[in-house]
C-alpha cells in the first residue's frame, strides 16, 4: 500500500517502516482453532459479574449461545443482556471502515493508511506546539485487559502523553480510593459464594436485582434464610425483596453509617480481638463517631430511632455479615469516605476474611477491574505507583524501557482532563470504547467542552454514538466475540474471551489498532514482544510478580479456559485450590505493618440541595436489567428494547403528583439549573415525596445532573441534584 503524502509533511524522526500490511493486524481473520460445528465457553462482555456463556458454532462461526451450566460464576444462569450478547455484533450501523472529517466538516469513509497517518500527524503537531500535556486519552472498562495495557503503555511510553483516564472513573474510582487507603491496595476481598454463606446481607446503594441479576440469584441460593438489609432512598426492586429496607434521605449515607458504628461501640458489639490484632486508628475513629447519637442520626436520615435500633441489632446478631455497595455509594460527593465507613463496620465487627463476610464493592463494567490494575491510568501497570522510583525501575526493566519514559506523577483524572480541555490546555483527545457526549455529568457543558478540541479521535464499534458524531477521525473497532483477551470480574476472576466471529469490513481489534498506531508513530520496536494478546498476558504476569495481584502462577490462556477463570492472586508455585477464594483470611492487609486502617471524615452537605425554585431532589440509577449504560449495544436488540419502557419515564410520588395535577403516563417537564427534559410520569410510592427518579440510560438524563466530584476519588456525583417539575412540555 502506498504511503499517503500527508506523512511527508511531518519532519520529525520516524524510525519504523510505515508501509501498512493489513494481514499483519488481523484484518478479517477468523481463528482456525475451533471445529466447524462445536461449542466453546467464554466470559460475557456486559457487566462485571463475568458469566460464562457457551458459544455455539456452525461452520466455525458463532450462531447462538446459552449460559454455561458448570461455570463457577453463573451456574447455568444468564440475564437478558447475556442471552442477547451476540445481537449487537450484527447491527446495521457497525463501523466497518475509518471515517475522516473533511475540511468542509463532513465525515467520509477513508482507508487505514490515511487514517493512521492523520492520527500521527495531527497528534504530533499538537504535541510539538503545546507540549506533553496537550493530548490525552479516555479509555474504558469494556475492552480486554491486554488492550488496556497496550493502550496505556503506547500512550505514555510511546507517544509521551502524561494524561489518560478511563470511564471506570465514573463508576469505580471511589472503591479504588477507599480500598487503597483502608487496605493498602485496591483489593475487593470477596467471592460470589459469600452471597450464599452470609446470614446477614447488607446492600447499600445497590439495586442488585436489576444491576447484577446473577449476583441476586446467588443471594437466592442462600440456605441460611439471611436477613437482607437494603439501604436506599428509593424502594427498588431489591428493597421490595429485602427483609429490611431503610429509605434514608439521599446522601445521608455517611451519617447513617457513623450512627451504626456509634451504636455498635456504645453497646460493646465489636470484635476487640480483631481490632487490636489487625487494624490501626480505631480509637481515633471511636472518638470521631461519639457525637453520632441515635436521635440526631435518625433525624438527619429521615428514620426513626427504632429503625436504627433494629438495623444495628440485626448486624450484631449475625455470625457472618457481608456488606455490599455499588453506585449509590460510589457516585457521591463524599463517596470514598462513605465506602470507608462501610469498610469500618466490617473491620470493627470482625466480618472480613471469613466465608459470608466482607466489605465488598460490586464493580460495574465487564473489565473495570482490568482497567483498575493494568490500564496505566490510576496505577502504573500491575498495580504499581508512578510516584515510586522502585516501581518505575521494575516496570522499565521488565519492558526494556529507559525509566525516564515513565512519568513520575499520576495522570489528571477524567474531570481534570475535561477541565483542561475547557481551559485550552488539552487540544487533542483519543476516546476508546466510551461515549462521554452521552455519559458525562452535566452533559450540555460536556459537549461544549468536547467541541473545543482541535482533534478528537473516537475508536468504537459504532460511528453513530453521540461522541463519534463529534469526532474528526473514527477508528472502527472489533467487539467482544471478535477478538481474544481477558476480563477481570468483580470477584477478581480473570476470564477468557475468544474470537468466534470476524469483525465486519475493515474493523480491527483494539489491540491491533494500537499496534498499528505504534507502527505509524515510529515506536513499534518498543513493543516488539507485544505480538498477541496472549503474549501480552505473559508480560502482565511478570509485571504483577510480587504485587498483591500476582498472577504468575496462571499457566496461560489454556488454564483460564479449563478452570472457568482464575481469581487473583495466584503466585508462581501456589497450587490453585478448588472453589472460590477470598482475601484476608489470615488478617494480614497490604499496608507495610499488615494492618487495615480506619479512615473517616466529617460528613459534608449535599452540593446542590433542593430549594424554593428547584424543590425536588433528582435520583438516577439503573432502570432495567435489559439495558446497559448508554444503550450503545443493548439498544441494538429488539428483544431488549421490548423489555423496558418505551421512552423516558420519571418516577414521582403520589402526593407530589396530586399536588401538581400530574397523572401517570402524562408528559412532564423536569428542569435543573443546567437543562431540561421531557418524560412520561410514572406515579409510584417507590420514591418518597420531594424526590424524583430517572433511569441513567436515556441520553437526556445527564442534561440535568450536577457536576460535583468526590475529592479523594474524583468520581462524579450523579445521584442527586435539585430540579423542578411541571405538567406538560
Amino acid at each position: 500500500m502506498k504511503r499517503n503524502t500527508l506523512l511527508r509533511q511531518w519532519t520529525g524522526p520516524l524510525t519504523a517502516d510505515l508501509t501498512l500490511h493489513p494481514g499483519n493486524f488481523g484484518l478479517g481473520k477468523v481463528p482456525a482453532r475451533f471445529q466447524p460445528d462445536a461449542t466453546t465457553t467464554m466470559v460475557c462482555g456486559f457487566c462485571s459479574t463475568g458469566c460464562g456463556l457457551n458459544i455455539h458454532l456452525q461452520d466455525g462461526r458463532a450462531v447462538n449461545l446459552t449460559p454455561a451450566t458448570d461455570h463457577p460464576v453463573n451456574l447455568g444462569m444468564a440475564c437478558p443482556k447475556g442471552w442477547e450478547a451476540l445481537t449487537p455484533l450484527a447491527a446495521a450501523d457497525r463501523a466497518t471502515t475509518p471515517w475522516l472529517r473533511s475540511p468542509g466538516g463532513e465525515l467520509a469513509p477513508t482507508d487505514w493508511d490515511t487514517a493512521m497517518q492523520t492520527f500521527t500527524l495531527r497528534f504530533r503537531a499538537i504535541l510539538d506546539q503545546h507540549g506533553p500535556d496537550s493530548v490525552a486519552w479516555i479509555g474504558t472498562g469494556q475492552i480486554c485487559t491486554e488492550e488496556l495495557a497496550f493502550l496505556g503503555a503506547f500512550a505514555k511510553f510511546g507517544m509521551g502523553l502524561r494524561h489518560g483516564d478511563g470511564n471506570t472513573r465514573q463508576c469505580m474510582a471511589t472503591s479504588v480510593a477507599a480500598y487503597k487507603e483502608s487496605f493498602g491496595f485496591d483489593a475487593p476481598p470477596f467471592t460470589y459464594r459469600d452471597f450464599e454463606e452470609s446470614d446477614v446481607i447488607v446492600l447499600i446503594g445497590s439495586n442488585l436485582c436489576i444491576a447484577h441479576p446473577i449476583m441476586w440469584q446467588r443471594v437466592l441460593r442462600n440456605r441460611n434464610r439471611p436477613e437482607i438489609i437494603v439501604v436506599d432512598p428509593r424502594k427498588t426492586e431489591t428493597a421490595m425483596a429485602a427483609t429490611q429496607h431503610y429509605a434514608i434521605r439521599p446522601k445521608s449515607d455517611l451519617t447513617f453509617l457513623y450512627g451504626l458504628a456509634h451504636l455498635l461501640i456504645e453497646r460493646g458489639w465489636i470484635d476487640r480481638t480483631f481490632i487490636e490484632a489487625h487494624t490501626a486508628g480505631f480509637e481515633e475513629f471511636r472518638r470521631h463517631v461519639a457525637p453520632f447519637g441515635i436521635t440526631a442520626v435518625a433525624r438527619a436520615c429521615g428514620l426513626s430511632p427504632e429503625e436504627l435500633e433494629r438495623c444495628v441489632e440485626t448486624i450484631h446478631r449475625g455470625h457472618r455479615v457481608s456488606f455490599w455497595w455499588t453506585m449509590g455509594v460510589n457516585q457521591s460527593h463524599e463517596g470514598t469516605r462513605t465506602a470507608q465507613a462501610v469498610i469500618n463496620l466490617a473491620l470493627m465487627t470482625g466480618n472480613i476474611g471469613r466465608p459470608g463476610t466482607g466489605a465488598n464493592s460490586v464493580t460495574g463494567q465487564c473489565n473495570a477491574m482490568g482497567s483498575r490494575l493494568f490500564s496505566n491510568t490510576t496505577n502504573l501497570l500491575g498495580g504499581h505507583d508512578f510516584r515510586r522510583a522502585d516501581h518505575r525501575a521494575k516496570v522499565a526493566g521488565i519492558l526494556g524501557l529507559d525509566p525516564g519514559r515513565i512519568p513520575t506523577e499520576n495522570s489528571w483524572a477524567y474531570d481534570q482532563i475535561m477541565d483542561a480541555i475547557d481551559a485550552g490546555k488539552i487540544k487533542g483527545l483519543w476516546v476508546i470504547g466510551t461515549n462521554p457526549a452521552h455519559s458525562w455529568i452535566s452533559q450540555s457543558a460536556g459537549r461544549k467542552i468536547l467541541g473545543k478540541l482541535d482533534f478528537l479521535v473516537v475508536q468504537d464499534m459504532y460511528p453513530t454514538t453521540e461522541t463519534a458524531r463529534m469526532a474528526h477521525l473514527i477508528l472502527p473497532a472489533a467487539a467482544w466475540g471478535e477478538k481474544d483477551g481477558t476480563f477481570i470480574n468483580s470477584e477478581r476472576r480473570i476470564g477468557l474471551i475468544k474470537k468466534v466471529l470476524p469483525a465486519p469490513g475493515e474493523a480491527l481489534s483494539d489491540f491491533n489498532i494500537i499496534k498499528l498506531a505504534a507502527h505509524y508513530w515510529g515506536c513499534g520496536s518498543l513493543f516488539q514482544k507485544w505480538t498477541s494478546p496472549e503474549a501480552v498476558f505473559g508480560i502482565l504476569q511478570e509485571l504483577s510478580r510480587g504485587m498483591p495481584c500476582d498472577i504468575t502462577g496462571i499457566a496461560g490462556y489454556r488454564m483460564l479456559d479449563l478452570e472457568g477463570g482464575v481469581q487473583w492472586p495466584l503466585p508462581a508455585g501456589e497450587k490453585l485450590e478448588a472453589g472460590e477464594r477470598r482475601l484476608f483470611a489470615d488478617g494480614a492487609f497490604y499496608h507495610a505493618d499488615g494492618r487495615a486502617r480506619f479512615v473517616f471524615d466529617a460528613p459534608r452537605a449535599t452540593p446542590e440541595p433542593a430549594d424554593a425554585t428547584h424543590p425536588f431532589l433528582l435520583l438516577t440509577g439503573r432502570g432495567t436489567s435489559a439495558q446497559w449504560h448508554t444503550g450503545t449495544r443493548t439498544g441494538k436488540s429488539a428483544v431488549l428494547r421490548r423489555l423496558h419502557p418505551a421512552g423516558l419515564h420519571a418516577e414521582i410520588n403520589p402526593e407530589d403528583a396530586d399536588r401538581l395535577g400530574i397523572k401517570s403516563g402524562q408528559t412532564i417537564t423536569i428542569t435543573s439549573r443546567r437543562g431540561e427534559l421531557q418524560a412520561r410520569a410514572f406515579v409510584t410510592a417507590n420514591v418518597t415525596p420531594g424526590q424524583l427518579f430517572l433511569p441513567m440510560h436515556d441520553e437526556a438524563t445527564n442534561r440535568l445532573t450536577f457536576p460535583a466530584f468526590d475529592p479523594q476519588s474524583r468520581q462524579p456525583a450523579y445521584k442527586a441534584c435539585a430540579v423542578s417539575v411541571r405538567p406538560g412540555k
